[in-house]
Protein backbone atom coordinates (compact mmCIF):
# COMPACT_ATOMS: atom_id res chain seq x y z
CA UNK A 1 0.00 0.00 0.00
CA UNK A 2 1.13 3.26 -1.29
CA UNK A 3 1.38 6.28 1.31
CA UNK A 4 -1.23 8.45 0.29
CA UNK A 5 -4.06 5.79 -0.21
CA UNK A 6 -5.65 6.36 2.78
CA UNK A 7 -7.63 9.43 0.93
CA UNK A 8 -10.79 7.79 1.60
CA UNK A 9 -12.65 7.51 -1.68
CA UNK A 10 -9.61 8.40 -4.17
CA UNK A 11 -7.36 5.63 -6.02
CA UNK A 12 -4.13 6.09 -5.51
CA UNK A 13 -3.44 6.61 -9.04
CA UNK A 14 -6.19 9.45 -8.92
CA UNK A 15 -4.63 10.63 -5.83
CA UNK A 16 -1.08 11.20 -7.22
CA UNK A 17 -2.56 12.53 -11.22
CA UNK A 18 -4.67 15.46 -8.87
CA UNK A 19 -1.58 16.08 -7.19
CA UNK A 20 1.17 15.78 -10.54
CA UNK A 21 -1.81 18.87 -11.28
CA UNK A 22 -1.90 21.42 -8.15
CA UNK A 23 1.07 19.52 -6.28
CA UNK A 24 1.38 17.65 -3.52
CA UNK A 25 0.50 20.41 -0.69
CA UNK A 26 -2.56 21.61 -2.25
CA UNK A 27 -4.05 18.66 -2.30
CA UNK A 28 -3.11 17.43 1.15
CA UNK A 29 -4.91 20.69 2.72
CA UNK A 30 -7.64 20.27 0.27
CA UNK A 31 -8.06 16.48 1.50
CA UNK A 32 -7.45 17.49 5.10
CA UNK A 33 -9.98 20.23 5.11
CA UNK A 34 -12.60 18.12 3.71
CA UNK A 35 -12.17 15.23 5.70
CA UNK A 36 -13.78 11.40 5.84
CA UNK A 37 -14.65 9.78 2.42
CA UNK A 38 -14.47 12.41 -0.90
CA UNK A 39 -14.53 11.20 -5.11
CA UNK A 40 -11.53 12.16 -6.83
CA UNK A 41 -13.65 14.52 -8.75
CA UNK A 42 -14.49 16.65 -5.20
CA UNK A 43 -10.45 16.23 -4.45
CA UNK A 44 -9.81 17.74 -7.57
CA UNK A 45 -12.28 21.03 -7.32
CA UNK A 46 -11.10 21.19 -4.10
CA UNK A 47 -7.39 21.06 -4.75
CA UNK A 48 -7.60 23.21 -7.20
CA UNK A 49 -9.29 26.09 -5.61
CA UNK A 50 -6.64 25.77 -3.13
CA UNK A 51 -3.92 26.12 -5.42
CA UNK A 52 -5.45 29.18 -6.56
CA UNK A 53 -5.86 30.54 -3.45
CA UNK A 54 -2.65 29.51 -2.62
CA UNK A 55 -0.76 31.31 -5.50
CA UNK A 56 -2.46 33.92 -5.87
CA UNK A 57 0.61 36.06 -5.46
CA UNK A 58 4.35 35.36 -4.86
CA UNK A 59 5.25 34.15 -1.59
CA UNK A 60 7.52 36.34 0.42
CA UNK A 61 8.77 33.03 2.22
CA UNK A 62 8.47 29.08 1.17
CA UNK A 63 9.12 27.14 4.11
CA UNK A 64 8.79 23.35 4.78
CA UNK A 65 6.82 21.76 7.49
CA UNK A 66 7.89 17.93 7.74
CA UNK A 67 5.50 16.61 9.79
CA UNK A 68 6.75 12.57 10.30
CA UNK A 69 4.31 9.69 9.31
CA UNK A 70 1.38 11.95 9.44
CA UNK A 71 -1.37 12.70 6.30
CA UNK A 72 -5.01 14.07 6.39
CA UNK A 73 -6.32 11.10 7.12
CA UNK A 74 -4.63 10.31 10.88
CA UNK A 75 -5.05 13.64 11.55
CA UNK A 76 -8.32 12.84 11.79
CA UNK A 77 -7.55 10.49 14.47
CA UNK A 78 -4.74 11.91 16.72
CA UNK A 79 -5.91 15.70 16.19
CA UNK A 80 -2.21 16.95 16.12
CA UNK A 81 -3.28 19.97 14.17
CA UNK A 82 -0.38 19.91 11.75
CA UNK A 83 -2.67 21.09 8.32
CA UNK A 84 -4.70 22.80 10.33
CA UNK A 85 -1.61 24.92 11.50
CA UNK A 86 -0.31 25.32 7.68
CA UNK A 87 -3.66 26.49 6.17
CA UNK A 88 -4.78 29.11 9.12
CA UNK A 89 -0.72 30.84 8.63
CA UNK A 90 -1.13 30.87 4.69
CA UNK A 91 -4.53 32.55 4.73
CA UNK A 92 -3.38 35.10 8.06
CA UNK A 93 -0.48 35.98 6.25
CA UNK A 94 -2.46 36.47 2.98
CA UNK A 95 0.03 33.89 1.33
CA UNK A 96 3.05 35.60 2.18
CA UNK A 97 3.98 32.47 4.25
CA UNK A 98 3.71 30.00 1.80
CA UNK A 99 4.11 26.20 3.68
CA UNK A 100 5.22 22.91 1.94
CA UNK A 101 3.53 20.16 3.88
CA UNK A 102 6.07 17.03 3.93
CA UNK A 103 3.97 14.00 6.10
CA UNK A 104 4.17 10.18 5.83
CA UNK A 105 8.24 9.91 6.94
CA UNK A 106 8.87 11.53 3.64
CA UNK A 107 11.79 14.11 4.79
CA UNK A 108 11.82 12.95 8.15
CA UNK A 109 10.55 10.36 11.18
CA UNK A 110 9.31 10.54 14.52
CA UNK A 111 13.24 10.41 15.74
CA UNK A 112 14.32 12.64 13.15
CA UNK A 113 12.60 15.57 12.17
CA UNK A 114 13.89 17.18 15.11
CA UNK A 115 17.43 16.86 13.92
CA UNK A 116 16.11 18.07 10.27
CA UNK A 117 14.39 21.25 11.73
CA UNK A 118 17.59 21.48 13.92
CA UNK A 119 19.99 22.37 10.93
CA UNK A 120 17.36 23.87 8.58
CA UNK A 121 16.24 21.51 6.25
CA UNK A 122 12.28 22.00 7.04
CA UNK A 123 11.39 25.01 9.21
CA UNK A 124 8.44 22.84 10.97
CA UNK A 125 8.45 19.64 12.49
CA UNK A 126 6.04 17.40 14.12
CA UNK A 127 6.83 14.67 15.95
CA UNK A 128 6.04 13.19 19.91
CA UNK A 129 8.37 15.14 22.19
CA UNK A 130 10.07 12.02 23.59
CA UNK A 131 10.56 10.69 20.08
CA UNK A 132 12.22 14.21 19.85
CA UNK A 133 14.22 14.30 23.03
CA UNK A 134 16.51 12.32 21.81
CA UNK A 135 18.21 15.00 19.65
CA UNK A 136 16.62 18.04 21.98
CA UNK A 137 17.03 16.28 25.31
CA UNK A 138 15.51 19.33 27.02
CA UNK A 139 12.29 17.95 25.93
CA UNK A 140 12.66 15.72 28.85
CA UNK A 141 11.34 18.03 30.93
CA UNK A 142 7.96 17.30 30.13
CA UNK A 143 8.64 13.69 31.32
CA UNK A 144 8.98 13.52 34.99
CA UNK A 145 6.42 10.98 36.12
CA UNK A 146 3.21 12.00 37.66
CA UNK A 147 4.17 15.25 37.48
CA UNK A 148 0.53 16.16 35.31
CA UNK A 149 -2.55 14.03 36.47
CA UNK A 150 -4.54 14.47 33.40
CA UNK A 151 -4.82 16.06 30.14
CA UNK A 152 -6.56 19.21 31.64
CA UNK A 153 -2.98 19.73 34.07
CA UNK A 154 -1.37 19.38 30.41
CA UNK A 155 -3.40 21.76 28.88
CA UNK A 156 -3.21 24.37 31.47
CA UNK A 157 0.67 24.70 31.43
CA UNK A 158 0.54 24.61 27.74
CA UNK A 159 -1.27 27.71 28.08
CA UNK A 160 0.25 29.11 30.91
CA UNK A 161 2.97 31.32 31.22
CA UNK A 162 4.92 29.32 33.17
CA UNK A 163 5.68 27.18 30.19
CA UNK A 164 7.48 30.48 28.20
CA UNK A 165 10.06 30.26 31.27
CA UNK A 166 10.07 26.93 32.22
CA UNK A 167 9.89 24.77 28.92
CA UNK A 168 9.98 27.39 25.85
CA UNK A 169 12.51 29.58 26.42
CA UNK A 170 15.17 27.27 27.59
CA UNK A 171 14.18 25.01 24.67
CA UNK A 172 14.76 27.78 22.65
CA UNK A 173 17.94 28.60 24.05
CA UNK A 174 19.52 25.11 24.01
CA UNK A 175 18.25 23.62 21.08
CA UNK A 176 17.34 26.71 18.49
CA UNK A 177 13.95 25.51 18.25
CA UNK A 178 10.45 27.62 19.15
CA UNK A 179 7.99 25.32 20.68
CA UNK A 180 4.45 25.99 19.13
CA UNK A 181 1.91 23.90 19.86
CA UNK A 182 0.67 20.43 20.83
CA UNK A 183 -1.45 17.40 21.71
CA UNK A 184 -2.23 16.22 24.84
CA UNK A 185 -2.51 12.35 26.05
CA UNK A 186 -0.81 10.61 29.16
CA UNK A 187 1.51 7.58 28.33
CA UNK A 188 -0.01 3.79 29.28
CA UNK A 189 1.19 0.99 28.07
CA UNK A 190 -0.75 -1.01 24.90
CA UNK A 191 -0.54 -5.25 25.65
CA UNK A 192 -0.48 -7.31 22.40
CA UNK A 193 -2.30 -10.23 21.21
CA UNK A 194 -0.90 -12.29 23.99
CA UNK A 195 -2.99 -10.69 26.56
CA UNK A 196 -6.21 -11.31 24.22
CA UNK A 197 -7.45 -14.01 26.51
CA UNK A 198 -6.26 -12.68 30.18
CA UNK A 199 -8.16 -10.94 32.82
CA UNK A 200 -8.70 -6.94 32.04
CA UNK A 201 -5.74 -5.05 34.03
CA UNK A 202 -6.38 -3.48 36.99
CA UNK A 203 -3.54 -3.47 39.13
CA UNK A 204 0.28 -2.36 38.33
CA UNK A 205 1.76 -6.00 39.85
CA UNK A 206 -0.24 -7.76 36.79
CA UNK A 207 2.40 -5.60 34.43
CA UNK A 208 5.36 -6.20 36.38
CA UNK A 209 7.89 -8.04 34.47
CA UNK A 210 6.38 -7.72 31.26
CA UNK A 211 8.90 -6.37 28.16
CA UNK A 212 7.57 -2.76 26.73
CA UNK A 213 8.88 -0.37 24.15
CA UNK A 214 10.31 3.03 25.43
CA UNK A 215 10.42 6.14 23.28
CA UNK A 216 13.44 8.35 22.81
CA UNK A 217 13.14 9.99 26.50
CA UNK A 218 15.44 9.41 28.65
CA UNK A 219 13.31 9.88 31.89
CA UNK A 220 10.50 7.73 30.84
CA UNK A 221 13.05 4.96 31.09
CA UNK A 222 13.57 5.75 35.06
CA UNK A 223 9.54 5.62 35.64
CA UNK A 224 9.77 2.09 33.48
CA UNK A 225 12.39 0.51 35.60
CA UNK A 226 10.89 1.62 39.08
CA UNK A 227 7.48 0.08 37.79
CA UNK A 228 9.13 -3.45 36.72
CA UNK A 229 8.13 -2.29 33.26
CA UNK A 230 11.43 -3.36 31.23
CA UNK A 231 11.70 -0.88 28.83
CA UNK A 232 13.49 -2.25 24.98
CA UNK A 233 14.35 0.84 23.06
CA UNK A 234 12.07 0.39 19.33
CA UNK A 235 11.76 2.75 16.99
CA UNK A 236 8.29 3.74 16.34
CA UNK A 237 8.10 2.86 12.59
CA UNK A 238 9.11 -1.05 13.83
CA UNK A 239 6.91 -1.20 17.51
CA UNK A 240 3.84 -2.63 15.26
CA UNK A 241 6.12 -5.28 13.82
CA UNK A 242 7.15 -5.79 17.38
CA UNK A 243 3.49 -6.07 19.00
CA UNK A 244 2.72 -8.61 16.27
CA UNK A 245 5.71 -10.78 16.19
CA UNK A 246 5.65 -10.66 20.24
CA UNK A 247 8.91 -9.44 20.44
CA UNK A 248 7.75 -7.24 23.04
CA UNK A 249 4.26 -7.71 25.20
CA UNK A 250 3.61 -3.96 24.86
CA UNK A 251 4.29 -0.69 24.10
CA UNK A 252 4.43 2.39 26.19
CA UNK A 253 2.68 4.97 23.88
CA UNK A 254 -0.47 6.70 24.17
CA UNK A 255 -4.39 6.12 22.82
CA UNK A 256 -4.24 7.89 19.59
CA UNK A 257 -1.33 6.78 18.39
CA UNK A 258 -1.92 3.55 18.64
CA UNK A 259 -5.26 4.22 16.82
CA UNK A 260 -3.45 6.18 13.85
CA UNK A 261 -0.93 4.22 13.24
CA UNK A 262 -3.14 1.18 12.75
CA UNK A 263 -1.55 -0.50 15.86
CA UNK A 264 -5.31 -1.52 16.80
CA UNK A 265 -5.28 -4.64 15.01
CA UNK A 266 -1.80 -6.14 17.31
CA UNK A 267 -3.05 -4.77 20.92
CA UNK A 268 -5.52 -6.36 23.19
CA UNK A 269 -5.37 -3.80 26.10
CA UNK A 270 -4.77 -0.23 26.30
CA UNK A 271 -3.80 0.05 30.11
CA UNK A 272 -4.31 3.46 31.40
CA UNK A 273 -1.00 4.38 33.28
CA UNK A 274 -1.12 7.80 32.67
CA UNK A 275 2.52 7.46 34.13
CA UNK A 276 4.04 10.58 31.92
CA UNK A 277 2.94 13.14 28.87
CA UNK A 278 2.19 11.91 25.35
CA UNK A 279 2.97 14.78 23.44
CA UNK A 280 2.74 15.57 19.28
CA UNK A 281 4.20 18.96 19.17
CA UNK A 282 5.18 21.11 16.17
CA UNK A 283 8.19 23.53 16.51
CA UNK A 284 9.75 25.72 14.17
CA UNK A 285 13.39 26.66 13.19
CA UNK A 286 13.98 29.48 15.68
CA UNK A 287 16.58 30.83 12.58
CA UNK A 288 13.46 30.62 10.54
CA UNK A 289 11.13 32.54 12.43
CA UNK A 290 13.84 35.14 13.09
CA UNK A 291 14.57 36.34 9.83
CA UNK A 292 10.30 37.30 9.30
CA UNK A 293 9.43 40.52 10.03
CA UNK A 294 7.04 41.43 13.21
CA UNK A 295 4.09 40.83 11.80
CA UNK A 296 4.68 37.55 10.18
CA UNK A 297 5.98 36.75 13.59
CA UNK A 298 3.08 37.51 15.42
CA UNK A 299 0.57 35.29 12.47
CA UNK A 300 3.00 32.21 13.48
CA UNK A 301 2.39 32.92 17.46
CA UNK A 302 -1.70 33.52 16.33
CA UNK A 303 -1.70 30.55 14.44
CA UNK A 304 -0.16 28.37 16.78
CA UNK A 305 -2.76 29.67 19.37
CA UNK A 306 -5.61 28.93 17.04
CA UNK A 307 -4.50 25.73 16.37
CA UNK A 308 -3.58 24.75 20.24
CA UNK A 309 -7.21 25.91 20.88
CA UNK A 310 -8.45 23.54 17.66
CA UNK A 311 -6.21 20.30 19.07
CA UNK A 312 -7.79 20.78 22.72
CA UNK A 313 -11.23 20.41 21.76
CA UNK A 314 -10.79 18.01 18.33
CA UNK A 315 -8.78 15.40 20.30
CA UNK A 316 -10.95 15.04 23.53
CA UNK A 317 -13.86 14.53 21.18
CA UNK A 318 -11.78 12.30 18.95
CA UNK A 319 -10.53 10.28 21.80
CA UNK A 320 -14.03 9.49 22.84
CA UNK A 321 -16.03 9.23 19.10
CA UNK A 322 -13.16 7.86 16.79
CA UNK A 323 -10.63 6.55 18.93
CA UNK A 324 -12.66 4.20 21.57
CA UNK A 325 -10.52 5.68 24.41
CA UNK A 326 -13.57 5.35 27.24
CA UNK A 327 -15.15 2.98 29.33
CA UNK A 328 -17.86 1.86 27.77
CA UNK A 329 -16.40 2.51 24.04
CA UNK A 330 -18.63 4.15 21.46
CA UNK A 331 -19.39 2.00 18.74
CA UNK A 332 -17.72 1.61 15.78
CA UNK A 333 -14.90 3.40 17.33
CA UNK A 334 -11.54 1.99 16.36
CA UNK A 335 -10.66 0.46 19.45
CA UNK A 336 -14.25 -1.30 19.65
CA UNK A 337 -13.84 -2.70 15.50
CA UNK A 338 -10.69 -4.16 16.67
CA UNK A 339 -11.68 -5.45 20.02
CA UNK A 340 -9.12 -3.02 22.33
CA UNK A 341 -10.42 -3.21 25.67
CA UNK A 342 -9.59 0.39 27.87
CA UNK A 343 -7.97 -1.13 30.68
CA UNK A 344 -9.04 1.89 33.43
CA UNK A 345 -6.99 1.40 36.63
CA UNK A 346 -8.63 2.68 40.35
CA UNK A 347 -7.10 5.97 41.88
CA UNK A 348 -5.44 3.71 44.29
CA UNK A 349 -3.52 2.10 41.98
CA UNK A 350 -2.38 5.37 39.82
CA UNK A 351 -1.35 6.62 43.60
CA UNK A 352 0.46 3.10 44.03
CA UNK A 353 2.33 3.49 40.86
CA UNK A 354 3.11 6.99 41.44
CA UNK A 355 4.75 6.11 45.02
CA UNK A 356 6.51 3.82 43.09
CA UNK A 357 8.27 6.05 40.45
CA UNK A 358 7.75 9.73 40.98
CA UNK A 359 10.28 12.26 42.03
CA UNK A 360 7.98 12.84 45.05
CA UNK A 361 8.47 9.75 46.40
CA UNK A 362 11.44 8.46 44.75
CA UNK A 363 13.56 11.41 44.48
CA UNK A 364 16.81 9.44 44.28
CA UNK A 365 15.67 7.87 40.88
CA UNK A 366 15.59 11.41 39.34
CA UNK A 367 18.55 13.57 40.80
CA UNK A 368 21.24 13.50 37.89
CA UNK A 369 18.61 13.81 35.37
CA UNK A 370 16.55 17.14 37.56
CA UNK A 371 19.91 18.76 38.01
CA UNK A 372 20.90 18.71 34.40
CA UNK A 373 17.66 19.72 33.16
CA UNK A 374 17.87 22.38 36.04
CA UNK A 375 21.31 23.82 34.92
CA UNK A 376 19.97 23.92 31.07
CA UNK A 377 17.18 25.85 32.97
CA UNK A 378 18.82 28.40 34.65
CA UNK A 379 18.98 26.94 37.94
CA UNK A 380 15.37 26.36 38.32
CA UNK A 381 13.58 23.35 39.96
CA UNK A 382 12.14 22.34 36.99
CA UNK A 383 9.90 19.46 38.46
CA UNK A 384 8.48 21.21 41.40
CA UNK A 385 7.87 24.50 39.56
CA UNK A 386 5.64 22.44 36.45
CA UNK A 387 4.16 20.33 39.41
CA UNK A 388 3.37 23.20 41.06
CA UNK A 389 1.67 25.42 38.65
CA UNK A 390 -0.82 22.71 37.28
CA UNK A 391 -1.91 21.97 40.78
CA UNK A 392 -3.34 25.85 40.84
CA UNK A 393 -6.58 24.56 39.15
CA UNK A 394 -8.92 21.83 39.80
CA UNK A 395 -10.17 21.87 36.44
CA UNK A 396 -11.14 17.69 35.55
CA UNK A 397 -12.12 18.25 31.79
CA UNK A 398 -9.18 19.32 29.29
CA UNK A 399 -11.58 20.65 27.14
CA UNK A 400 -13.08 23.12 30.20
CA UNK A 401 -9.14 24.53 30.06
CA UNK A 402 -9.06 28.39 29.61
CA UNK A 403 -6.78 28.93 26.65
CA UNK A 404 -4.38 31.61 26.91
CA UNK A 405 -2.03 33.68 24.74
CA UNK A 406 1.54 32.05 26.67
CA UNK A 407 3.34 34.25 25.15
CA UNK A 408 1.78 37.76 26.35
CA UNK A 409 1.99 36.66 30.21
Amino acid sequence: MGVYDRIKGVSRRDFFKIAGTYGMSSTLLAAGAAGGVMSAANLARAAESTYNRRYAKPAKFEMKFGAAGFNPQNLLIERAGCLEFARDLEERTDGEIRIEFIGNNQICGQLSCVEKAQQGIVDFYAASTQNSAGGAPYLNVLDYAYMFRSRADQYYFMYSPESQRILRDPFEKRHGLKFLFTHAELRGIQLGLAWEDKPTVTSVEQLAGTKNRVTGTQLGRIAMNALNLNPVPVAWEETLDGLKQGLIDGAETWASAVAYANMSPVVSQCVDLRFFCGTEHTAMNAASFDKLDGQLQDAVMESAYLTQVHVQAANEAALVNTVGFSNPQMPNTIFAQNNVRVASLSDAEIRKAEEMCSPEFQPQLWEEWRERLNGWAGGIDTYQEIYDTVRQHDITLAENVEPRRWWKG
